[in-house]
C-alpha cells in the first residue's frame, strides 16, 4: 500500500507539473504552500460544494491547518448534508484540531490510512492538492480544474480509501496492539523472525508467542504473519524504521 502510494503520488506531481506548461491558465493555479491565498481558496472551493468532498489529510499541526479549517466550513450550520469522506494518517489523527473536527462532522466518514498525499477534491470537478515539484522552491498548492487531472485524482483517492481502515476498527485496534508487548511481537512479524528466535527475544515460550501471534492476525485482519506486519505499519502501529 505505501509503495503504491507513492508511486501514484510522484504520477500525480508528474501530471501537474506536465499540465502547468502546457495547459490553459485557468485549469491549473499555483500558490505558494504558505500563501494566505491558499485558506481563501479552499474556503472557495467547499463554499461551491454540492454533492461531495474528499480530503485527504497526511499530517497535523500547521500544515493541516488549511485543511481542517475546510473540515469544519463543511460541517457547520447548514452544510451538514453534504457527504465529507476524510481520509488521514494516524499522525493527522493525532493532532487535537483534527480530531475535534472529525467529532464534530455530522456527515462525514473517516478513514485511516499510512501514507496520501494532501488533496482536496470537490464534486469532482475541481481539486487542490499540495506537492513539492517546484526545485528548492519548497511545498505548492495547485487549485486543478482540467477534468482528467481531476478525474486521475479522484481514482487515487478512491484507492487509497479502499485500502484504508474505518476510524472505529483503528481505534479498536489501536487500543487493543500498542501494548510493549504486543509492539515486541510486531516488530519481528514484520522482520521476518522465526517463532523460535522471536519467542526468546520477547521472554516467552514458544506456545505463548504463537497465541499472540494468532490474537494479534485475528485483530489485524492478516492471513500471514508478513501480512501482519505489514498491516501493523500501514496502521501507524509501528513505523517504517522499526
Amino acid at each position: 500500500m505505501v509503495q503504491a502510494l507513492l508511486q501514484a503520488r510522484k504520477l500525480i506531481d508528474s501530471t501537474v507539473n506536465l499540465h502547468r506548461r502546457t495547459v490553459a491558465r485557468h485549469a491549473v493555479v499555483t500558490m505558494k504552500g504558505n500563501d494566505a491565498a491558499v485558506g481563501h481558496a479552499v474556503e472557495g472551493l467547499v463554499d461551491r460544494a454540492r454533492h461531495g468532498v474528499s480530503i485527504a489529510l497526511p499530517a497535523g499541526g500547521d500544515r493541516a491547518e488549511v485543511m481542517v479549517s475546510a473540515l469544519r466550513r463543511l460541517t457547520g450550520p447548514g452544510r451538514g448534508r453534504i457527504p465529507v469522506r476524510l481520509l488521514c494518517t494516524p499522525g493527522a489523527l493525532a493532532d487535537p484540531a483534527t480530531r475535534a473536527a472529525v467529532e464534530s462532522g455530522v456527515n462525514t466518514q473517516v478513514k485511516v490510512v499510512d501514507a496520501v498525499m494532501e488533496m482536496l477534491i470537490v464534486d469532482g470537478g475541481v481539486a487542490m492538492v499540495r506537492s513539492s515539484v517546484e526545485r528548492g522552491g519548497g511545498d505548492v498548492v495547485s487549485v486543478i480544474e482540467d477534468t482528467a487531472s481531476v478525474r486521475a485524482l479522484d481514482l487515487l483517492f478512491a484507492g487509497a480509501w479502499s485500502g484504508a481502515v474505518r476510524l472505529a476498527e483503528h481505534r479498536w485496534i489501536s487500543e487493543r496492539l500498542r501494548t510493549e508487548s504486543a509492539r515486541r511481537i510486531l516488530e519481528r512479524l514484520c522482520k521476518g523472525y522465526t517463532d523460535d528466535v522471536a519467542a526468546r527475544e520477547v521472554e516467552v515460550s514458544l506456545r505463548t508467542y504463537r497465541r499472540h501471534v494468532a490474537e494479534i492476525m485475528r485483530a489485524l485482519g492478516a492471513s500471514s504473519r508478513f501480512q501482519a506486519g505489514v498491516r501493523a505499519v500501514e496502521l501507524g502501529l509501528l513505523s517504517t524504521a522499526d
